[in-house]
């Protein structure tokens, strides 16, 4: 993560997409328009010379789907390149959603009629066509007692994984920061991983791993086809950012036949 100051304009649109105007370039939020995933997943207008870039989208894009919001333009009034951090998790955006308020989804369910799978290594993400409402199994394998070979679950109630906040391992924090990466970070937006527990009290149990969830709803959004409407089993093991954002190339050519 970076640290960067941003001011945002967020309004309707009429045309469907989510869409970043910075200056005078536009970035679509398409998985096509994903340049890096190293710490968080940047876009940039590939078909323009990718002159512009938007850094840290995931959770945003987490809450539009969640909230079923398909159409939005964002328009960055001030100099930052990346989405505000909050709390490291997508809450505040849903809660300004609903605040506001907002028409969701207009179009039937994207139904998957296949199976698509991506694997590398010991990572895969596999989704299965489904008669019920999506569901998502996440394993993670940290170095960490509560996150060790740990399964999580989508529910039916979404509010622990929208409050899932980011997280990283507290000795690699001095690291990244030398290097000019998670100048933001605080113990109000990040899960700080001790060697036997946290830095701060967690929402919720496992949330680190629930948070994996959540990265990986705002990452498959960018297929431009909702997730959580694809009627879908989706069994994640081991994966990232980089692995959510190869699959969702792949996807969006299958949901768009």
């Amino acid at each position: 993560m970076f640290a960067a100051p941003v001011e945002l304009t967020i309004k309707p649109s009429d045309k469907k997409g989510i869409r970043f105007f910075i200056g005078d370039g536009v970035v679509e939020a398409t998985a096509q328009n994903v340049v890096s995933t190293e710490h968080c997943v940047i876009l940039a207008d590939i078909m323009a010379g990718a002159k512009h870039k938007i850094a840290l989208v995931e959770h945003f894009m987490a809450a539009c789907a969640i909230c079923e919001i398909d159409a939005l333009d964002v328009y960055f009034e001030s100099q930052g390149f990346e989405m505000p951090i909050f709390d490291g998790s997508a809450k505040v955006w849903v809660e300004e959603f609903n605040k506001i308020g907002f028409v969701g989804e207009s179009e039937l369910t994207k139904k998957l009629n296949k199976v698509v799978s991506f694997s590398r290594n010991h990572s895969s993400i596999t989704l299965i066509p489904d008669e019920n409402p999506t569901t998502i199994l996440y394993a993670v394998n940290f170095n960490h007692p509560d996150l060790n070979n740990r399964w999580v679950k989508l529910n039916d109630n979404l509010s622990e994984i929208t409050e899932a906040r980011t997280f990283g391992y507290l000795k690699d924090l001095e690291k990244f920061q030398a290097a000019g990466y998670s100048k933001g970070v605080t113990i109000e937006n990040t899960v700080g991983l001790t060697d036997d527990g946290y830095t701060t009290e967690l929402r919720s149990q496992y949330e680190p791993a629930k948070h994996k969830i959540l990265d990986i709803i705002g990452d498959l959004y960018l297929t431009g086809y909702n997730p959580l409407k694809l009627n879908a089993k989706i069994i994640a093991i081991e994966a990232g950012h980089a692995y959510h954002c190869e699959l969702a190339k792949n996807l969006k050519q299958i949901l768009d036949k």
